[in-house]
């Protein structure tokens, strides 16, 4: 199955029935990546009297608890109810989910206090305004270990906030990134660069997301794609996602 989209007055057919998967596995226990202290992820069956909800352990049917920290544990997307002291919640902010999409690698500069950045002229390079709706962003070198690394209190790369606002000039609605935070990790509460995708307080983009921590390994090459940007309807500002894309062949 296919379907056409146009992306910078060009268009483009996706194979639909070849889709790549750039989401983390959320596995049970401590192999997940983890950030900003969250609590590992827990599977436990249910345990009732003598019924027990583990076929391996005996009971009839599987039948598990799940705890995690949608932020803290693996890929997510959130909205701007993340930030704002305001209730949105991410179901209904976002209500499209396939989107014109463009994948860009960047090495992260290095700043003179040790800090990893990506700054708003690496993005000018490689992104025009109106181009695409969806921008994803891996960041260089990429490792495998993103899949399991554990961020907290390694102060991770992050995106400066006139990075953040040049994103926002090209009317790029959802950004994708392989990084627990658009953000520093310690930053005081400011969260600049949250603040500035949403434009929040002032002029609120509520139909816009961030996803974090994304793994599109080297065989996913950079440019165009179709993005399917899958999510659970939980009544947060955040779910634990599933960002599909398209490869795309240019229609002569």
């Amino acid at each position: 199955m296919k379907t056409t989209i146009e992306i910078d007055g060009r268009k483009y057919e996706a194979d639909l029935s070849r889709p790549i998967d750039i989401s983390l596995i959320l596995h049970n226990g401590l192999d997940n990546p983890n950030c900003f202290w969250a609590p590992p992820v827990d599977y436990s069956p249910v345990v009732a009297g003598d019924f027990v909800g583990s076929t391996a352990k005996g009971g009839p049917v599987n039948f598990f608890n799940v705890r995690f920290n949608p932020h803290g544990n693996g890929t997510h997307t959130e909205c701007v109810g993340h930030i704002a002291r305001e209730r949105y919640v991410l179901h209904e902010c976002l209500q499209e989910y396939h989107f014109p999409a463009k994948l860009v690698s960047i090495y992260p500069q290095r700043t003179d206090d040790g800090d990893r950045v990506i700054f708003r002229d690496q993005l000018e390079e490689v992104l025009k305004i109106n181009e695409v709706a969806a921008f994803i962003l891996r960041t260089l070198p990429n490792d495998p270990s993103k899949q399991t690394r554990t961020y907290s209190g390694t102060n991770p790369p992050y995106m400066d906030p006139e990075a953040v606002q040049y994103l926002v000039d090209c009317q790029v609605q959802h950004l994708l990134l392989d990084l627990p935070s658009v953000d520093r990790e310690e930053d005081g509460g400011r969260l600049l660069a949250h603040r500035a995708f949403w434009q929040y307080p002032e002029a609120v983009r509520t139909k816009c997301t961030i996803t974090e921590m994304i793994y599109a390994p080297d065989s996913v090459k950079d440019g165009y794609y179709l993005l399917n940007l899958q999510t659970a309807s939980f009544d947060l500002d955040a779910s634990p996602s599933k960002p599909v894309l398209y490869s795309l062949q240019e229609i002569a």
